[in-house]
């Protein structure tokens, strides 16, 4: 069984629907460590249109900053923990003032030391232009660096394309003929 697994893709690919149905066939109990915080009204409804895909057997933990320490409490053998996303995270602490490449270290460390599966949902932001601000262009490259940490990582990543899965690790041997 996989540990822990990296879901990436672009907006509105079914990254979470995808993470949800992994997570719900586990045979575990599944466990969302949500990282929003409902600070307007699309992002209220956009919670309320998650929180309605999840039926009872689901555990919620709002957890927006706090996420190795969330993930080490919240982790355990009999469960499997969703993390939905890293990129909001990522976003709330460029808005606290927490160093980004530090906790982006913290939370890939903690990856091995857990006790039960985890996956990870992220933003795959690399395939956009080149935002024309500094504070965009520094979000965008640390959402770069968190995601390659995390796939280093992680056992497991899977891009989401269109609602499709394309496994990217573990990748298929490489076979070079010149």
């Amino acid at each position: 069984m996989t540990r822990s697994l990296l879901v990436l893709g672009g907006a509105r690919s079914g990254k979470s629907r995808y993470a949800q149905r992994l997570a719900e066939t586990s045979g575990h109990h599944p466990v969302l460590i949500a990282t929003a915080e409902a600070c307007d009204t699309e992002m209220v409804a956009r919670i309320a249109r998650h929180a309605s895909a999840r039926d009872a057997r689901w555990a919620l933990v709002e957890e927006p900053v706090a996420l190795a320490e969330a993930l080490r409490r919240e982790t355990r053998a009999d469960r499997i923990v969703v993390v939905d996303c890293v990129t909001l995270w990522l976003g709330k602490l460029f808005l606290s003032g927490v160093d980004p490449l530090s906790a982006t270290q913290d939370l890939a460390d903690v990856i091995h030391k857990l006790e039960g599966p985890v996956i990870f949902v992220s933003n795959e932001v690399g395939g956009g232009i080149v935002p024309d601000n500094a504070l965009a262009r520094a979000f965008r490259d640390a959402q770069g660096l968190l995601n390659q940490a995390l796939a280093e990582a992680c056992e497991a990543v899977v891009l989401i394309a269109a609602g499709l899965p394309l496994c990217l690790k573990p990748a298929p041997e490489a076979k070079f003929h010149f």
